[in-house]
């Protein structure tokens, strides 16, 4: 089988094309400086060149706060860039994966999130990955689409090294405690994203690595397996202004995926286990 996936410098297309090496699928990897995925001239012959059974769309914008200030910028590659691989994709008749997130939700209420509920952003980020979703469906008959949340990868930056940079910098953090949701992390993912994509289980699907916690629980987490002293106080949102706004209850139910056949991520304190062991 041959794939092509976009945005493989970051954390999940990284470890997508890996993933894939490792069972013997003919994988290519492209980023800005071979494929613009705002190009739609550029996007076309790339992937009718390569002539690929499926392409897994990993490139974002995801940069949350600055996308308030960079709407355009934010809009032209979550959606624009989505919708010119789409139309290929369409053409081609092959499936095409897409990669969501929790941020379509408003993040109100302690109830898990599933797949239908009404879709809600609460910032530009969201809206942009939520009009990705629109596009890949009105345009995409074999979708995937796998809505994810509280990335962490070998590859890229991301909370984990974000807290042990400061931990060790300052030996006291603050971190917000009243956002509950999951980590995700990209080698565990990019596992299901492969056995997925061989598959014909189209749809939208909520995927995260096991268990819940707060960002405070997941930074006290990070430091206890680290081994690392450090002073965590539990913050409320209002006691840490961001740009943008972040849901409260990112809690997603993973009942679709199981009833299609396909396995749970492990729980994230395990992952986070063996994320450190390499890092």
């Amino acid at each position: 089988m041959k794939i092509l996936v976009t945005g493989v410098k970051g954390q999940l297309g990284y470890d997508v094309v890996r993933e894939g090496e490792s069972r013997g699928l003919e994988m290519f990897g492209t980023d800005v400086d071979n494929m613009d995925i705002t190009d739609a001239g550029q996007v076309k012959q790339v992937i009718e060149a390569y002539k690929p059974d499926a392409v897994i769309h990993c490139a974002a914008y995801t940069a949350v706060d600055a996308a308030e200030d960079n709407q355009e910028l934010c809009r032209k590659i979550n959606v624009d860039g989505t919708r010119n691989i789409a139309e290929v994709c369409k053409s081609m008749d092959i499936p095409m994966m897409y990669f969501s997130t929790d941020y379509i939700f408003n993040g109100q209420g302690e109830n898990f999130w599933k797949e239908d509920d009404e879709k809600q952003p609460l910032n530009v980020y969201g809206q942009t990955k939520y009009e990705g979703e629109l596009a890949v469906q009105e345009l995409v008959q074999k979708y995937f689409i796998l809505r994810i949340s509280w990335v962490f990868g070998v590859n890229g930056n991301n909370f984990i090294k974000t807290m042990l940079r400061l931990g060790k910098e300052r030996g006291a953090v603050g971190v917000v405690s009243d956002q509950i949701g999951s980590p995700t992390y990209t080698y565990d993912l990019a596992k299901l994203v492969v056995d997925m994509i061989q598959t014909d289980k189209y749809g939208a699907y909520h995927v995260t690595n096991d268990g819940l916690c707060s960002w405070y629980e997941f930074a006290c987490e990070i430091f206890k397996q680290a081994g690392l002293d450090v002073k965590v106080t539990p913050l409320t949102t209002a006691e840490y202004p961001a740009k943008a706004a972040r849901p409260f209850n990112s809690r997603m139910s993973k009942d679709k995926l199981v009833n299609a056949g396909f396995e749970m991520l492990p729980g994230w304190q395990d992952a986070l286990r063996r994320y450190l062991m390499i890092n």
